[in-house]
This record gives C-alpha cells, structure tokens and sequence, in this order.
C-alpha cells in the first residue's frame, strides 16, 4: 500500500466495532511445512477473513481489519486421516477409503485450547459485519470445520492514532513496534476465492502480555489497545 494510502487510512478510520470470539479448541496447520503436522500459534488474517464472510453469507471480505489473539494452552493429538490416491488405487467403500496401504494413516495434530480472539472492523464495513455477527449467515468457525467458535461481545470504541499503546497480544506489520520478546510469523494474509494462490506477510505476534510499548503506524482503542489495520 503506498504511503498517502496508509496515511489517509490512519486518519479517516476512526470508529470501529470490537468483535470478541472464544472457541474452546481450535488447530491452525502451517502451510509452509508440507507433510508436517505443525501447528501455528494464532489464527492467521485469512483465516479470520474466512470468519467474517462466513458471518456475511459474502464469497469474500477484504476490508482492513485489526487483531489480537492468545490461547490459555494447547497440546496434541491423534488425528485419523483417509487420503484418497488421485489414480484411484485405493477407492472408497461406504464412505471411507480402503484400509490398505496408503489407505490410511495417523498423524498427531497440535491444537490450541481456550482461543480467545479480538478483532476491530472499522467503517462502514465494520458497521456491515458488525450487523451480520448478530445474526450470521452460515456457521463460524475458526479453523477447521469443526472448530466452532462462539461470539462473546460486540462493543462499539474509537480508534485513534497512538505512538504508545498496550501491544500485548495484537498482530502488528513488521516493524510495528520493538517489544523484545515478539516474534515474526510469516502468516496467510488472504487466500483467493478458487483458492489456488496466497498472499503471505511477515507479522510481529507476542505470546505473553507486554503492557504499553511505543508503537508506529497503530492506533489505540478505548481500552488502550494497540491496534494495526491489516490490509489484504
């Protein structure tokens, strides 16, 4: 995004709705390590985008949005996969794939537990999501299709353009903030609609709370919150 865009982002946005979620188990697979059952420690924003479409009943939703997210524990489990052979080899028989070889096979799968998740949906599309998580289209989930997440609050609050705001959990652009103990994690930004391609971005994510820190290019919400628009 040039930077008179983000400027006049920062500056025109300055109401928003805060959304907060909780699922009580909820397991986001890294992309980025194929045939590895590795689990990332927070939602991706694509698939928080996947959330509010699905709120929307829309094929998509490309709005800038903010977020903060953390989990109170998390372990692994066995997980049963049935992957099908593209040639054929081992098909189908009552709904399940043939146990022979390649038929079947048990993989652990990391999973977060206690997921609390926040997000700011500024504007006139904060206003348009806003209305539709009261009464939403199709089933959230966050994750897998299983993973039913529940809407907890939906508070109105004002953004405003901070240089020190609590950081604690939000996903912040790199370069958002020096907070020692954060790390950068190269996160799904947004998936197309056929789902062939992804846009990545490297993210600054902190897995404890930090406090007030100075920030850039962030607002701060009612409460204090740190928070960054994160654009698609």
């Amino acid at each position: 995004m040039p930077d008179a865009s983000r400027t006049a982002l920062r500056t025109a946005l300055r109401t928003a709705w805060r959304a907060e979620f909780w699922a009580p188990v909820a397991s986001f697979r890294d992309p980025l390590f194929p045939g590895l059952s590795r689990g990332l420690p927070l939602p991706p924003p694509s698939t928080v985008r996947g959330l509010l479409a699905a709120a929307t009943g829309e094929r998509s939703e490309p709005l800038a949005f903010g977020m903060a997210a953390r989990a109170e524990g998390g372990g692994v489990d066995a997980e049963t996969y049935h992957p099908i052979s593209a040639d054929g080899s081992n098909p189908a028989v009552s709904g399940r794939v043939r146990a022979v070889k390649g038929g079947m096979t048990i993989r652990d799968r990391p999973f977060l537990a206690h997921v609390r998740l926040t997000i700011w949906l500024p504007g006139t599309d904060g206003d348009r999501i806003a209305q539709a998580l009261r009464r939403p289209r199709w089933p959230l989930r966050l994750g897998r299709s299983q993973d039913l997440v529940h809407p907890l609050r939906l508070l109105r609050t004002t953004l405003r353009p901070a240089t020190t705001a609590t950081v604690d959990h939000a996903l912040a652009p790199t370069g958002g903030h020096d907070v020692a103990q954060a790390t950068v994690h190269r996160l799904a930004a947004s998936v197309s609609i056929d789902r062939l391609s992804t846009s990545w971005s490297d993210y600054l994510w902190c897995d404890a709370p930090t406090g007030a820190h100075p920030v850039r290019d962030a607002y701060e919400d009612d409460s204090g919150q740190a928070v960054w628009l994160l654009a698609p």
